[in-house]
């Protein structure tokens, strides 16, 4: 490296170093604001469920999966009781 250009290249590289830790500023301050907005939406989505009744709690010996049977579920399951009869 031709030592009369080591000074325009500290120049260039701190002036690098500085736009990219402004950069980086700016983008951490950008994906606080996202977090804390997303935060904010999960809770209000979550109240307006549970709102709504569709928040489904935890009960004594009984699982998610047949909480959620559907009818149609149910209506197979007879159909084929029938045909073996």
């Amino acid at each position: 490296m031709d030592p009369k250009h080591t000074g325009e290249m500290l120049r260039h590289l701190e002036k690098q170093d500085e736009l990219l830790m402004d950069a980086f500023r700016s983008m951490s301050h950008e994906l606080h604001k996202l977090q804390v907005e997303e935060e904010m939406l999960m809770r209000k989505f979550y109240h307006l469920m549970e709102a709504q009744g569709l928040t489904k709690k935890k009960q004594a010996g009984m699982k998610v999966s047949e909480e959620s049977k559907s009818p149609e579920s149910e209506a197979l399951v007879v159909a084929e009781d029938v045909e073996k009869e």
